[in-house]
């Protein structure tokens, strides 16, 4: 019996995770709960300690490992404290909370452009936001609230470490450490010329390439905080994707001996990359520098022309040597090893890795800056819920709701990016609900107030009600969370079955105006947003094409005054907030007909036309290919349109169709470059043959 519901559990919640932060932040909860209700007899603390466990425990989603989760519960604690006293202090007026809500809800609920700590504990910090500023106004009882909160995470943080933690999770550096790997041994067999070695490396690599990119992970997973280690593993992560495609794009054959050794250097470099990030010595990168520099200097010296395919595989091993520098270099800094000289010169590694060079409040910062505009969903998702929380404050004191706070509580968990979202979640939240109150009515009517039968049936449905959602359905949560907080309150002051009528009530005006916001604030969500901020990108890569080709075919000029250099940093832009929409538009629920669309193809060319530019800028001085400027204009020229059309099918929802871009192969190794990079943003292109996506509504 035992064993078979432990199997059917597993079937439901895998790895028993759901079932194991039940039992834990029940245990905390309850514990904190009796000990500030009964043995100190002050309800303020106790009600301030068991919300603050139920908050940051169970509503909010808290990243990493056991250890590191603790962490991070004692570090918000500051923070947690500071939203408790300055909503307890707006709670004496109802404007003033209402405009309080508004812009802390904003805050707290932008602050997740710093990454997914901050997003898994924006709901936690937004309910202890709430949680005070409603009346009655008590000043006085901060002191109790405040200890409260402090004694909840104090002891939830303990918790975390010692009582049934779940195991650490697979990390992003050990999802790297295993692409690098991949990557060492697909460099090794393509240095040795195994034709076999060769495929079956290429499919490991390209297998252990997909489980670091961000669509394959889970949000709380992904390196996109604003700190410098995160930004220097997701360089890595994408510079380890860039040179895996330069060697797939090799033609077939025996790669020349320069070539050769260069490749069996790279593969040194992964694989101490690889060893690095599961704790050895940082890598070094002189080695690889020096090799490069040997074959980019080794072809002009000769005299005799080369064949196509030997230029080609020539500059594509440069390519992909150029990637794992850039790699190893980034996992170097995010290790907290210094830039070594290497293959580009100083003013480039300023440019190539600017967080490297950056104090934390300035990278904070520029993250921060890059998504104040309603362009970003981020901006959309903060605006969202800060005018649906503020106009649910402003509804619960207007209608004097005697537990108006829940009218935010449901608002706030029932909320979603996309308003069909949104409407799929009230359905089950409204059955729950009513099906919760009338148990809850039943209880209190048959029962009545006994509040020590109510304390001991709390720690018992508070377990199932914190795991129902997962292994049950989200009707069942909402059902037992009715349950829960009634038990909680009956404990707190004297109650009676109109408390479970009054809960309903809260609930369905919450769900009415989360539902308001969401059709009536960017109600497409991340979807919408995707397809605006990919065409952008798209558009902005193919401005870049030109403006780079422009700039080393025409004459010699300043940095200041070269055009591409603005180019670029647009195209960076444009490239963040698509990435951004990107992974808002994975959290989201899409129909078959809704996905019609590789975004991942879409992004994909983007980020190689900016890889190619930051390339043939660091390679090649202003001007520099001059005397091949009919044949890199026309191959600009044919990239540039074909990137434009594409940006325009994107945007409108129309099928992207178009011949294969021309671009000639290169005559001389000196235009190779170029020509080379036109070549596979033209092939990533192709790849943009899709149906036509839904018409927008």
């Amino acid at each position: 019996m035992v064993v078979g519901v432990r199997q059917w559990l597993l079937r439901r919640d895998a790895g028993l995770l759901a079932v194991r932060r039940a039992v834990r932040v029940a245990a905390v909860a309850c514990a904190v709960f009796y000990f500030c209700r009964y043995l100190v007899g002050d309800p303020a603390m106790a009600t301030y300690a068991i919300f603050a466990t139920v908050a940051l425990g169970f509503l909010s989603q808290i990243p990493g490992s056991a250890t590191q989760r603790a962490l991070t519960l004692l570090w918000s604690a500051p923070v947690a404290c500071l939203l408790v006293t300055i909503g307890t202090l707006l709670a004496g007026h109802l404007w003033a909370a209402t405009a309080g809500m508004l812009v802390f809800g904003f805050f707290i609920a932008f602050a997740g452009v710093g990454g997914p700590r901050l997003v898994g504990l924006a709901s936690g910090m937004q309910l202890l936001f709430i949680l005070p500023c409603f009346p009655p106004y008590s000043p006085d009882a901060l002191g109790s609230r405040l200890i409260g909160v402090c004694v909840g995470l104090g002891v939830l943080a303990l918790a975390e470490r010692t009582l049934w933690p779940a195991p650490d999770p697979v990390g992003y550096q050990e999802r790297l450490a295993d692409a690098c790997q991949g990557l060492a041994g697909h460099l090794a067999a393509r240095a040795a010329g195994d034709p076999q070695a060769i495929a079956s490396t290429l499919a490991a690599t390209e297998k252990a390439a997909q489980e670091i990119r961000p669509s394959h992970l889970p949000p709380e997973a992904r390196p996109a905080s604003a700190g410098r280690s995160d930004q220097a593993l997701s360089d890595a992560g994408a510079m380890v994707r860039f040179a895996l495609a330069r060697l797939r794009e090799m033609p077939p054959g025996m790669a020349t001996p320069a070539a050769a050794g260069l490749l069996d250097t790279c593969a040194r470099t992964a694989r101490a990359a690889a060893k690095a990030l599961r704790g050895a010595p940082a890598p070094d990168t002189e080695e690889l520098a020096d090799a490069f520099s040997a074959l980019r200097h080794f072809p002009h010296d000769r005299s005799a022309p080369d064949e196509p395919d030997e230029i080609r595989m020539t500059t594509l091993a440069l390519a992909a040597a150029d990637g794992v520098w850039t790699s190893a270099t980034a996992i170097r800094i995010a290790l907290g090893a210094p830039i070594e000289s290497g293959i580009a010169s100083r003013p480039v590694r300023r440019e190539r890795f600017p967080y490297a060079y950056m104090s934390t409040i300035r990278l904070w910062w520029r993250q921060f800056a890059l998504h104040l505009t309603p362009r970003s969903v981020y901006f959309q998702g903060a605006v969202r819920v800060a005018v649906a929380l503020a106009a649910a404050r402003l509804a619960a004191g207007v209608l004097d709701l005697s537990h108006g706070f829940w009218v935010l509580l449901a608002t706030l968990t029932l909320l979603r990016s996309r308003a069909i979202d949104t409407r799929i979640a009230l359905r089950p939240a409204i059955v729950g609900t009513v099906a919760g109150a009338a148990a809850v009515g039943v209880l209190l009517v048959v029962v009545g107030p006994h509040p020590g039968l109510y304390a001991t049936l709390m720690p018992p449905i508070m377990v199932v009600t914190f795991a129902a959602g997962t292994v049950f359905g989200p009707a069942w949560g909402q059902a037992l969370f009715t349950v829960l907080v009634t038990l909680i309150f009956t404990q707190l002051a004297p109650a009676n079955a109109e408390l479970a009528g009054v809960r309903v009530l809260d609930v369905l005006i919450g769900a009415a105006i989360g539902l308001g916001a969401g059709v009536l604030a960017w109600p497409r969500g991340g979807g919408g947003e995707l397809r605006r901020s990919a065409a952008g990108f798209l558009d902005a890569s193919a401005q870049l094409v030109r403006l780079t080709a422009e700039a080393l075919t025409g004459p010699p000029q300043s940095q200041d005054g070269d055009p591409s250099v603005a180019a670029l940093a647009r195209a960076n832009q444009a490239k963040a907030l698509a990435n951004a929409s990107y992974g808002m538009y994975q959290t989201e629920r899409h129909a078959a007909a809704e996905s019609t669309m590789d975004w991942q193809a879409v992004l994909a060319v983007g980020y190689h036309v900016v890889r190619g530019c930051e390339w043939l800028r660091d390679t090649y001085a202003p001007g520099a290919l001059s005397s091949w400027r009919p044949l890199v204009t026309a191959s600009a020229s044919n990239v540039h349109d074909a990137c434009d059309a594409a940006a325009h099918a994107v945007g409108e929802g129309r099928a992207v169709r178009f011949p294969r871009v021309q671009v000639p192969p290169p005559p001389d190794h000196q235009v190779a470059d170029m020509q080379i990079w036109l070549a596979g943003v033209a092939d990533d292109l192709t790849r943009l043959d899709t149906p036509p996506a839904p018409a927008r509504r």
